[in-house]
């Protein structure tokens, strides 16, 4: 296994790494909208969440040889399902291949975010 750590997305949170790579595969922790320049969450809104996230784990996967387009399942976590349209305006943006994804209601997120995104991606690593 590898592990995986970039400065251009922010430290893990608690004791894991923000992902691993097993077998030609990256594992991504569930990434929030926090803003590594600041280490705080910036954006209030699901749209600026949401392309927060998606920065951190285009960087992190980037860091693991990997990319969007070597997506092959998400797990998505909304903290307001009514959010989902907004959530997926962005979300297509990135993960224009269409890789498997869950997408679920949670009661609540770290740091009281709006969405958390994990991904599972081909690694050139």
């Amino acid at each position: 296994m590898i592990k995986i750590h970039t400065d251009r997305a922010p430290a893990a949170v608690g004791p894991y790494s923000q992902a691993i790579i097993s077998r030609g595969m990256v594992y991504t922790s569930g990434q929030i909208a926090i803003d590594p320049r600041t280490n705080a969450v910036e954006a209030k809104d699901i749209k600026g969440q949401t392309e927060q996230v998606m920065h951190n784990l285009e960087e992190i996967l980037s860091t693991a040889g990997s990319s969007f387009s070597k997506a092959v399942k998400t797990t998505c976590f909304l903290a307001d399902m009514n959010d989902f349209a907004a959530f997926n305006e962005v979300y297509a943006q990135y993960f224009t291949e269409l890789p498997a994804r869950s997408c679920v209601a949670v009661k609540t997120l770290p740091k009281g975010v709006l969405v958390e995104v994990e991904v599972i991606a081909e690694s050139s690593l």
